[in-house]
């Protein structure tokens, strides 16, 4: 398959939204690690609004390369430690 199709980008978003409501930073406040967890789900936060965007004007090719993005963002954090994740079917996770 050599296209990105609506089906296809409804279904990365449907994911990446899950994994971001379900996000809590797991870091305490006064951690030097906080920043930077901030940090990371800001990004995620920002290509996920990046890919709306691109979505909305039928830019189907960015939007797709914006949500992974945005997930990715979301998998660091959640690998490192920044995040506590409960369904880890949304994460890749270190084993």
């Amino acid at each position: 398959m050599r296209e990105i199709t609506e089906e296809k980008l409804k279904k990365y978003f449907e994911i990446t939204s899950k994994a971001l409501g379900e996000i809590k930073i797991s870091v305490p406040e006064n951690s030097h690690l906080r920043r930077i967890a901030e940090d990371f789900l800001s990004m995620a936060k920002n290509y996920f609004k990046d890919a709306n965007y691109f979505y909305e004007n039928g830019d189907y090719v960015n939007a797709f390369g914006a949500i992974n993005y945005s997930h990715a963002w979301l998998d660091a954090g959640a690998r490192m430690g920044l995040f506590d994740v409960k369904n880890h079917d949304l994460f890749t996770l270190f084993q």
